[in-house]
């Protein structure tokens, strides 16, 4: 077959910076790549074309989001394509490296890259002998390799020498191929701010400051240098992929809950998590909830912050999309969402409950107070307020008694500090004010001036 631009469809999921990429093989059949739980857009797409989802190729054991090739083999009995190193215990065709399978005109060919995950492969899509692009998944991704710590702090350099052989082996593919990542600007493993989704072998070469590293040494040098934290969810989705999400049969509830019933999940080590927006929950919240507003982002924080195994009930606002909070919960393994407040705050007042407030204030209203910076390292280094106290938001909760007291708390616009507010609240803190602005914007309207590098 020929195969045109648009017989390839990607997917992007803007929250975790990730891409799923749906390939129209010209038959009314599909390659998926690297789907994810959440198959509202991929289902769009292929119903819009009229196509069945005959393959469904995972590039590795997903740690940032469970994978939907269980579900795509139930809903449109495709066969899974996977590493036979993972040891997956669900039905699918592992392959080995070198292994190739039919498309029906194009040819999918399995490549060993190990080094993001010990079992990753890339699948090189084959047009005859003539190579069209590489879904790279999480080794030679834009501008950057993906990160190599997720086995352990024991195995990274292990690791990271490992994906330094599976980067020069890609490089060797003719210069015109395309490379087709899964881990995208704004994932945490390890992207590069604003990078560009997709690009070719030979724009790699000469732009990818790790392809530019002159040994191994530097090379595994620079990759660590540029790891951060990640989420704590992380941590055992391989595991969860490697079983096999549970199939879905519809969008899962989330049932109205009374007061009564959230006060009880309450007491039995439940969590209440706000999903409205910011300045929402500022003016009035239940005492000791979590605000996380629903936003592309959501599921990251969701992950970072909340157990999984904790019963969640949730506060909503009227205009937002509860299939969209299910949804984001559910593809990183969230399930056990109780319900949402039913009548949110106003019931809770009118039940004769407390609320809470949390100041949130503009850079010319923040008060002059020490100052708690909750963004990423990366963040922080590029440019903060000076004598800022920098605590990610990730870690916040175990540092929560090293916050001064009366603190203004900031990250980059207001959404993360309100989050990191509420974390220090549930931990006891109070009279703190959250910056609804820019960490520049609250130094210029301080007579400040943002000092860079990281203490």
């Amino acid at each position: 077959m020929g195969f045109a631009d648009d017989h390839l469809i990607p997917l992007v999921d803007e929250g975790l910076g990730n891409s799923a990429y749906l390939v129209d093989l010209g038959d009314d059949r599909a390659l998926a790549v690297d789907a994810s739980r959440d198959l509202r857009a991929l289902h769009a797409a292929a119903g819009r074309r009229g196509l069945r989802v005959a393959f469904a190729a995972d590039t590795h054991l997903h740690a940032d989001f469970l994978s939907g090739a269980v579900q795509l083999g139930h809903d449109h009995g495709a066969t899974v394509l996977a590493s036979a190193a993972g040891r997956r215990t669900f039905a699918h065709r592992g392959l080995a490296d070198g292994d190739e399978v039919d498309l029906g005109g194009l040819t999918l060919r399995a490549l060993a890259t190990p080094g993001h995950t010990d079992e990753h492969l890339s699948f090189l899509l084959l047009d005859g002998e003539r190579p069209l692009g590489a879904f790279t998944g999480g080794s030679l991704i834009v501008n950057s390799a993906a990160r190599t710590d997720l086995l352990g702090a024991g195995r990274t350099e292990e690791l990271a020498r490992a994906q330094y052989r599976s980067l020069k082996r890609l490089t060797r593919l003719p210069d015109p191929t395309a490379v087709w990542p899964t881990h995208g600007a704004g994932s945490f493993c390890s992207v590069p701010p604003g990078a560009e989704r997709t690009s070719t072998i030979g724009a790699e070469k000469a732009a990818n400051p790790l392809l530019a590293a002159p040994d191994e040494e530097a090379f595994v040098t620079l990759l660590i240098a540029g790891l951060g934290s990640y989420p704590a969810y992380f941590d055992r989705l391989a595991g969860a992929n490697r079983r096999g999400p549970a199939v879905l049969s519809a969008t899962p509830s989330l049932p109205a809950l009374d007061t009564g019933q959230v006060r009880a999940l309450l007491a039995d080590g439940g969590h209440v998590v706000d999903v409205r927006p910011a300045a929402q929950y500022a003016c009035g919240h239940i005492p000791g909830s979590i605000s996380i507003p629903l936003r592309a982002q959501f599921a990251t924080w969701l992950g970072w912050l909340l157990p999984a195994e904790a019963p969640i009930a949730f506060v909503i606002g009227d205009d937002q999309d509860v299939s969209e909070l299910v949804w984001q919960a559910y593809k990183i393994g969230y399930e056990r969402l109780a319900g949402r407040l039913a009548g949110g705050t106003t019931a809770w007042q009118e039940a004769g409950l407390p609320i809470s407030a949390t100041a949130f204030a503009t850079p010319d209203q923040a008060p002059t107070a020490p100052y708690v910076d909750v963004r990423q390292k990366a963040e922080y280094a590029a440019g903060h307020v000076p004598g800022a106290l920098h605590l990610e938001l990730g870690t916040l909760a175990a540092h929560a008694a090293e916050v001064p007291a009366g603190a203004v708390v900031a990250c980059g616009h207001g959404e993360r500090a309100m989050t990191a507010a509420s974390v220090l609240e549930h931990a006891g803190h109070s009279g703190l004010t959250v910056l609804n602005g820019s960490p520049g914007d609250y130094a210029a309207a301080h007579g400040e001036h943002l000092t860079e590098g990281a203490r």
